[in-house]
Protein backbone atom coordinates (compact mmCIF):
# COMPACT_ATOMS: atom_id res chain seq x y z
CA UNK A 1 0.00 0.00 0.00
CA UNK A 2 1.23 3.24 -0.48
CA UNK A 3 -0.30 6.58 1.25
CA UNK A 4 0.30 10.19 0.23
CA UNK A 5 -0.43 13.44 2.27
CA UNK A 6 -0.80 16.66 0.38
CA UNK A 7 0.50 19.87 1.65
CA UNK A 8 0.81 23.68 0.50
CA UNK A 9 -2.80 24.99 -0.86
CA UNK A 10 -4.10 28.32 0.48
CA UNK A 11 -5.65 31.38 -1.10
CA UNK A 12 -3.48 33.83 -3.21
CA UNK A 13 -3.61 36.19 -5.35
CA UNK A 14 -3.65 36.02 -8.88
CA UNK A 15 0.01 36.55 -10.11
CA UNK A 16 0.86 35.18 -7.07
CA UNK A 17 2.80 31.49 -6.12
CA UNK A 18 2.52 28.60 -4.31
CA UNK A 19 4.68 24.92 -3.58
CA UNK A 20 2.43 22.12 -2.88
CA UNK A 21 4.50 19.28 -1.39
CA UNK A 22 3.77 15.54 -1.52
CA UNK A 23 5.03 13.05 1.08
CA UNK A 24 4.55 9.50 0.48
CA UNK A 25 5.21 6.13 2.43
CA UNK A 26 4.49 2.45 2.62
CA UNK A 27 5.89 0.46 -0.42
CA UNK A 28 7.36 2.93 -3.19
CA UNK A 29 9.51 0.72 -5.19
CA UNK A 30 6.45 -0.30 -7.61
CA UNK A 31 5.38 3.24 -7.97
CA UNK A 32 8.24 5.35 -9.55
CA UNK A 33 5.86 8.01 -11.28
CA UNK A 34 4.98 11.21 -9.65
CA UNK A 35 2.45 13.23 -10.62
CA UNK A 36 -0.65 16.26 -9.50
CA UNK A 37 -3.58 16.36 -10.71
CA UNK A 38 -6.34 19.77 -10.93
CA UNK A 39 -10.08 19.44 -9.86
CA UNK A 40 -11.25 22.53 -11.04
CA UNK A 41 -15.10 23.56 -9.49
CA UNK A 42 -17.86 21.47 -11.00
CA UNK A 43 -14.55 19.64 -13.64
CA UNK A 44 -13.23 16.72 -14.58
CA UNK A 45 -10.16 16.05 -12.93
CA UNK A 46 -6.93 16.41 -15.01
CA UNK A 47 -3.26 15.25 -14.92
CA UNK A 48 -1.13 18.94 -14.41
CA UNK A 49 2.21 17.49 -14.54
CA UNK A 50 4.26 14.31 -14.05
CA UNK A 51 7.73 12.79 -13.64
CA UNK A 52 9.10 9.65 -14.72
CA UNK A 53 11.18 7.42 -12.87
CA UNK A 54 14.33 9.41 -14.95
CA UNK A 55 13.54 12.45 -14.42
CA UNK A 56 11.65 13.03 -17.29
CA UNK A 57 8.79 16.16 -16.89
CA UNK A 58 5.35 16.16 -18.53
CA UNK A 59 3.26 19.01 -18.05
CA UNK A 60 -0.68 20.05 -19.17
CA UNK A 61 -0.54 23.10 -22.05
CA UNK A 62 -2.23 25.02 -19.71
CA UNK A 63 0.64 25.11 -16.53
CA UNK A 64 3.70 24.83 -18.99
CA UNK A 65 6.29 27.82 -18.26
CA UNK A 66 4.54 28.62 -14.49
CA UNK A 67 4.71 25.42 -12.66
CA UNK A 68 7.62 22.85 -12.33
CA UNK A 69 7.50 19.45 -10.74
CA UNK A 70 10.41 18.39 -8.96
CA UNK A 71 11.69 15.73 -6.24
CA UNK A 72 13.85 15.15 -3.47
CA UNK A 73 16.84 12.66 -3.80
CA UNK A 74 14.93 10.28 -1.33
CA UNK A 75 12.04 10.07 -4.03
CA UNK A 76 9.60 10.37 -1.24
CA UNK A 77 8.49 13.60 -1.50
CA UNK A 78 7.25 15.58 -4.46
CA UNK A 79 6.36 19.27 -4.90
CA UNK A 80 4.99 21.37 -7.25
CA UNK A 81 6.19 24.77 -7.69
CA UNK A 82 3.24 27.26 -9.23
CA UNK A 83 3.76 30.45 -10.38
CA UNK A 84 2.08 33.23 -11.89
CA UNK A 85 -1.07 31.65 -10.60
CA UNK A 86 -4.45 32.27 -12.45
CA UNK A 87 -7.83 32.19 -11.06
CA UNK A 88 -8.58 29.22 -13.46
CA UNK A 89 -6.00 27.34 -11.12
CA UNK A 90 -8.17 27.33 -8.43
CA UNK A 91 -9.18 23.68 -7.09
CA UNK A 92 -8.54 20.53 -5.20
CA UNK A 93 -4.75 19.40 -6.45
CA UNK A 94 -4.28 15.84 -5.65
CA UNK A 95 -0.60 14.10 -5.72
CA UNK A 96 0.17 10.72 -7.39
CA UNK A 97 1.84 8.04 -6.94
CA UNK A 98 1.78 5.55 -9.88
CA UNK A 99 2.98 2.17 -11.57
CA UNK A 100 4.02 2.11 -15.34
CA UNK A 101 1.16 -0.48 -15.81
CA UNK A 102 -1.26 2.53 -14.94
CA UNK A 103 -2.16 2.17 -11.07
CA UNK A 104 -2.67 4.99 -9.49
CA UNK A 105 -2.46 5.94 -5.99
CA UNK A 106 -4.52 8.94 -4.82
CA UNK A 107 -3.77 11.46 -2.23
CA UNK A 108 -6.30 13.08 -0.33
CA UNK A 109 -6.21 16.49 -2.23
CA UNK A 110 -5.20 20.07 -0.91
CA UNK A 111 -7.47 23.17 -1.90
CA UNK A 112 -6.27 25.97 -3.90
CA UNK A 113 -7.89 29.13 -3.60
CA UNK A 114 -6.73 32.57 -6.35
CA UNK A 115 -8.59 34.97 -5.73
CA UNK A 116 -8.22 38.79 -5.33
Amino acid sequence: QVQLVESGGALVQPGGSLRLSCVASGNLYNVPIMAWYHEAPGKERELVARINRRGVRDYAQPVKGRFVISRDNTQTTHYLQMNSLRPEDTGLYYCTRETVTGIIYWGTGTLVTVSS
